[in-house]
C-alpha cells in the first residue's frame, strides 16, 4: 500500500515469517528450567519427522499488546550476552536490528551459567550491556553479584510481579507438565499431586534426568520440601522403572510412540509434538501447587557496565512487543508474558496454572546439592 509505514510492513512479514522457522526439525533443545543454561545450545542428535520448533498454528490473527513502532526507537551500539540459543532466538533480535538503521547489536551467544561467569570476571570492562538469560537463576546470580541495575518501573509493569525483580524481566514463560499417552491414559488417571507419580502409579514413567529442566524440576521439590522427602520421591521413581531419555523431546515422542505412558516436560515439547503430528496420542495434565507445577521464564537485565542503560532497557521492551511475544508463542510454544497475547495449543492460561506460590524462581540455579542426591539414589545424571 502506497504511503504504509514501512515498520507496519515489516511486522507483518515477520508474522507470516514466523510460521515457518519450523521447518528446521533442530532436536533436543530448548530452554528450559534448567539452572545451568546449556539446553538450548546443545543437540541430542535425537532426528525426527517432527521438527523440535514449533512452525507456527494457523488462525491466529494480529496480536494484541504493544507494537515496536510504538515503542521507543532504537539507536546507537548494545552488546548483548545471549543465553538463548541462537536458533531460537537469532531471527527475533535480527529483525529488532533491522527496523533502525541507526541501530547495531553484538549479539554472543553462549551458556546462560557460562555468561554470568564472564560478566563477573570481565568486571567493569565487560562489553555485555544487556544479559538476555535462558533462565530467572541466572538472573537472580548476576543481581546478586551487584552486576545489575534498576528497569525503569514503566518496562517492568509490563508483565505481572512473579515474573519479574527490581533490575529483571521475564520474556517468556514454561510450565511445568505431566504429558501422558492418551491411549494408555485418561484425564482421570491423571493426579494434581506430584507425589502420586512416585511409587504408586498405575502406568510407566519417562524422564530426561540429565536436563538442567528437570533437574530444576528436582531443585524445586528439595527447595519446597526438604531434602528427605525429596529422596523419598525419587527412590519411588527409580524403583518403580522410571525410563531414561537424553531430553525432554525425546519423551514427549516416547509418549506418543507408546513406548512410555506418561513423564515429566515442559509444556511446551507436547505442542512441539502435536505441531508435527496433530493426531498424536498426548495430551498434557498438570500439578497444583507442587514442584511439578513450577513457571519459570526466560529474561533480561541491563549490567552494571551498561554504556547506554536506557537503550538496553528499550532493547528489553521490545522483546515485550506484540510482534516478539507473538514469536515466542507461534515459534518455541513459549507462554507469552503479556496479557494480551495467547499461549498456542489447548493450555491453561497463566492465571489458570497453580504454580507453588512461596519458591523463589532464581534459587533454582543452586543445582550443586540436587545433582549430588540425584546420583546418591542411584540416578545416572
Amino acid at each position: 500500500m502506497t504511503g504504509e509505514n514501512p515498520i507496519s510492513r515489516g511486522r507483518r512479514r515477520f508474522l507470516v515469517g514466523t510460521a515457518t522457522l519450523g521447518a528446521a526439525g533442530v532436536a533436543g533443545c530448548t530452554d528450559l528450567f534448567g539452572g545451568n543454561g546449556s539446553e538450548e545450545n546443545n543437540s541430542s542428535g535425537n532426528e525426527s519427522e517432527i521438527g523440535q520448533i514449533g512452525s507456527g498454528r494457523e488462525g491466529r490473527g494480529d496480536p494484541g499488546g504493544t507494537l515496536m513502532e510504538e515503542m521507543p526507537p532504537l539507536e546507537g551500539e548494545l552488546t548483548v550476552y545471549s543465553g538463548r540459543g541462537e536458533f531460537l532466538v537469532g531471527d527475533l533480535v535480527q529483525y529488532i536490528e533491522d527496523l533502525y538503521d541507526g541501530f547495531s547489536l553484538d549479539v554472543r551467544y553462549g551458556n546462560s551459567t557460562d555468561l554470568v561467569n564472564q560478566i563477573i570476571t570481565e568486571g567493569s570492562g565487560t562489553p555485555a550491556d544487556v544479559f538476555y538469560s535462558v533462565n530467572a537463576g541466572s538472573l537472580g546470580a548476576l543481581a546478586d553479584e551487584g552486576r545489575t541495575q534498576a528497569l525503569p518501573n514503566d518496562l517492568l509493569e509490563l508483565v505481572r510481579g512473579e515474573f519479574r525483580a527490581e533490575s529483571w524481566i521475564g520474556t517468556s514463560g514454561r510450565a511445568r507438565t505431566v504429558p501422558y499417552n492418551t491411549e494408555a491414559l485418561s484425564a482421570d488417571d491423571m493426579s494434581d499431586s506430584i507425589d502420586d507419580y512416585s511409587g504408586g502409579f498405575g502406568g510407566s514413567l519417562g524422564w530426561a534426568p540429565s536436563y538442567g529442566s528437570c533437574q530444576a524440576f528436582v531443585t524445586a521439590m528439595r527447595l519446597l520440601r526438604g531434602e528427605e522427602a525429596t529422596r523419598q520421591w525419587l527412590e519411588g521413581v527409580v524403583e518403580a522403572g522410571i525410563s531414561d531419555y537424553p531430553d525432554e523431546f525425546a519423551v514427549c515422542q516416547a509418549i506418543a510412540a507408546g513406548e512410555i505412558d506418561a513423564g515429566f516436560t515442559n509444556h511446551y515439547y507436547i505442542q512441539r509434538v502435536l505441531d508435527g503430528s496433530p493426531d498424536a496420542p498426548i495430551e498434557t495434565s498438570f500439578t497444583k501447587g507442587d514442584a511439578g507445577a513450577i513457571f519459570n521464564v526466560a529474561g533480561a537485565t541491563v549490567t552494571d557496565a551498561a554504556s547506554n542503560a536506557e537503550l538496553g532497557a528499550n532493547f528489553i521492551r521490545h522483546l515485550l512487543s506484540a510482534e516478539a511475544q507473538d514469536y515466542f508463542a507461534r515459534t518455541t510454544f513459549e507462554y507469552p508474558l503479556i496479557p494480551d497475547v495467547e499461549p498456542v495449543g489447548d493450555l491453561p492460561t497463566i492465571d489458570e496454572l497453580n504454580p507453588p506460590s512461596e519458591l523463589d524462581l532464581t534459587q533454582l540455579s543452586d543445582l550443586e546439592p540436587t545433582i549430588n542426591l540425584m546420583r546418591d539414589v542411584g540416578i545416572d545424571v
